[in-house]
């Protein structure tokens, strides 16, 4: 009894945890987008990009690797984001799949991800 007890309460306390992750699939806002985003595959972070509100990016040359060109802006799109070049072609696109997490999945099996905040140290 004790057992089914603690598993009820555990599995309570996990259902707001999941509830607040309710962004999947819908496209970044101007107003959320400001700051660091870090860019990973294969669970190596590669670069950080800079997100303003007014839809710029600045990526350092170190996501050279990581991505087909160095993005200059950012676009929502109907559930993400899309990476824009300096001619304003897509570069790449993002599925939002959290809050704070979108995913490009790469023709190859390595899937690229763009996280919220700098890298995890």
């Amino acid at each position: 009894m004790r057992l089914l007890i603690l598993a009820t309460a555990a599995a309570a306390l996990a259902v707001p945890a999941l509830a607040e992750d309710n962004q999947a699939g819908v496209p970044l806002a101007a107003s959320e987008a400001a700051g660091a985003w870090t860019v990973s595959s294969g669970g190596q972070d590669l670069c950080v990009l800079s997100f303003t509100a007014q839809h710029a990016v600045r990526a350092p040359a170190t996501c050279a690797d990581a991505l087909p060109t160095r993005p200059t802006a950012w676009k929502a799109t109907r559930d993400g984001v899309r990476l824009l070049g300096a001619d304003g072609a897509p570069l790449i696109a993002f599925n939002r799949w959290s809050n704070s997490l979108f995913v490009s999945h790469r023709a190859s099996g390595a899937d690229i991800q763009l996280r919220r905040g700098g890298p995890e140290g």
